[in-house]
């Protein structure tokens, strides 16, 4: 048996795709903003809001790393 790999936790990770981003425009806010807002000291956002704004968040974080490595592998 081979070893997953470290990226296949992506595909499963998200069980209801839009949905956050859905509560996000219901709030009249960004994806990042709503996070914010969920994850502040205090929110009474539920368990899984707040999973799924961490989840938002790491995402960002991730597409961050991976713009920047793409485009230091442009310049020559």
């Amino acid at each position: 048996m081979a070893p997953k790999k470290k990226k296949d936790w992506i595909g499963s990770a998200v069980k209801r795709p839009g949905v956050f981003t859905a509560k996000a425009k219901r709030a009249g806010m960004s994806v990042q903003a709503y996070a914010n807002k969920v994850l502040k000291k205090g929110s009474k956002a539920s368990a899984q809001t707040k999973r799924q704004a961490r989840l938002a968040k790491t995402f960002k974080k991730m597409g961050k790393k991976r713009k920047k490595k793409t485009s230091t592998k442009r310049k020559k």
